[in-house]
């Protein structure tokens, strides 16, 4: 039994993904488990604003159905994804193309690979497809006021030659069903670098690879480790990007809420950490058998003494509402002209309609790096000439910065980095693994199996106390 001066098993500091994905696996596992947040609300930077009705993500993460942690994550089993249109939507030399369409796709759930084949090769190339009697032909993407784009001969491919197209297709295909063991064990250089050094032509490099290796990674200059790239493009091959229904809250909230009551405290404020106990601000020490910190890179350094804090890369996200919406559907469109700030951009509300009252479409744009300095003026520029439409009389709804959205991943770069740093002290966090949502997850994921280790499996150990009172100076 433990000491009564113990208030629970496990004190997990930041209710990011991470932390409460761990705490999930806690208290499944019957060990009782106490979420202190210093903000107001769960989530970190995976936050949602409302704004008249709209809902506005402050970074906005793309997430993949190929995310194994989004299926193994107790409490996610509510979770309601909605998928982007098949591949990506590029924009080059003036036009629109349809860009690592997949066959057999199972919807947003389940879209995962049967065969796990991109067919931009044959789209992009203008090659036709295998006949298919249940299949209509594909029509090309219509942009008011501009000329539709025509499939082109096989000599005029944009992004390459017929040739080129089907050997990227095939290299896609392979990295599809390649375990993740295989990618890991790849020699490791800048991610720009080994698309070079892999023999691919320059064009489908620069037309295809890197604005979509750009959006998934949040690098522009493509400086993270080709095998953090190259797991990035295999969930890409092997399902749907997406989006969570209601904003980028949905998914914290939803595992917060499905927590055990009184599991969460927010408004908690750690000043310290030990491996028998945090100390607070609002509520004196909380002992506790272990302490998992969960926060971002910069805040668990603060903690941690000696844990290196990596670099980030910045994201500006722009939303701009108009009654008379872009007609790319629910494609994410990227500039593979590489011609202004919007690395992506996609009409959100006919990806998750619940995200923009009826009548109004949401267009949600994201600048990687440095913003420019009339970011909203160089967006909406931007903007007019990758939709082809004028967006004079569009209105800018939010402008969210965030200089520390995405923590750098440059070679060498470890994918796996401890999580246990003492018997009774662990970390975990996007900065841990990938940089991505499913990095968060599973870093959740290793450090409550590193935890439920060291404290040996078995019942429930204590019932959570209420947090300790300290009084308040007059």
């Amino acid at each position: 039994m433990l000491e009564p001066a113990y208030q629970a098993d496990v004190v997990v500091v930041g209710a990011g993904v991470a932390g409460l994905s761990a705490a999930h696996r806690l208290t499944s596992a019957g060990v009782t488990t106490m979420v202190v947040e210093a903000a107001h609300g769960v989530g970190g930077r995976m936050a949602t604003e409302k704004v008249d009705g709209f809902r506005l993500d402050r970074v906005g993460p793309l997430l993949s159905t190929a995310y194994p942690e989004l299926r193994l994550t107790p409490g996610l089993c509510g979770l309601v994804l909605r998928p982007f249109a098949p591949g990506v939507l590029l924009h080059g030399d003036g036009r629109h193309h349809r860009a690592g369409v997949r066959t057999g796709a199972r919807g947003a759930r389940g879209a995962r690979g049967a065969r796990g084949a991109l067919h931009a090769v044959r789209a992009l190339a203008g090659a036709p497809r295998p006949p298919s009697a249940s299949r209509p032909p594909r029509r090309p993407v219509a942009v008011p006021g501009r000329q539709v784009s025509a499939p082109r001969s096989r000599s005029g491919a944009p992004l390459g030659t017929a040739v080129d197209q089907a050997r990227l297709g095939a290299a896609l295909t392979r990295l599809a069903g390649t375990p993740a063991e295989r990618l890991l064990a790849r020699p490791e250089l800048p991610a720009g670098e080994a698309l070079t050094a892999r023999g691919l032509p320059a064009r489908t490099i620069d037309g295809f690879l890197r604005p979509l290796l750009a959006a998934l990674l949040c690098d522009p200059d493509l400086t993270t480790s080709s095998r953090c790239a190259d797991l990035a493009l295999r969930a890409f091959a092997g399902g749907r990007l997406c989006l969570p229904e209601g904003g980028a809250e949905t998914l914290p909230q939803l595992l917060a809420s499905t927590l055990p009551p009184g599991t969460v405290r927010t408004g908690v404020r750690v000043t310290s950490v030990s491996t028998t106990a945090v100390t607070t601000a609002e509520h004196g020490e909380i002992r506790c058998r272990a302490v998992l910190v969960a926060t971002g890179a910069r805040a668990a350094a603060e903690l941690l003494p000696g844990l290196r804090v990596p670099d980030f890369h910045p994201v500006t996200v722009v939303h701009h509402t108009t009654d008379e919406p872009p007609a790319t559907g629910a494609s994410l469109l990227l500039d593979a002209d590489l011609g202004g700030p919007v690395a992506h951009t996609a009409v959100v509300s006919r990806v998750d309609p619940t995200r923009a009252p009826a009548g109004r479409a949401l267009v949600s744009s994201t600048v990687l790096g440095r913003p420019p300095g009339d970011v909203d003026t160089a967006v909406r520029t931007h903007l007019a000439r990758l939709y082809g439409v004028s967006t004079a009389r569009w209105e800018t709804l939010a402008v969210y910065r965030t200089p520390e959205a995405v923590p750098a991943m440059r070679p060498p770069h470890d994918l796996r980095r401890p999580v246990r740093l003492l018997a009774g002290l662990y970390v975990c966090g996007d900065h841990r693994d990938t940089s991505t949502v499913q990095g968060a997850l599973h870093s959740g994921h290793r450090a409550s199996a590193a935890i439920l280790a060291d404290l040996g499996a078995g019942p429930s150990l204590h019932v959570a106390d209420p947090l300790p009172t300290v009084p308040r100076a007059a």
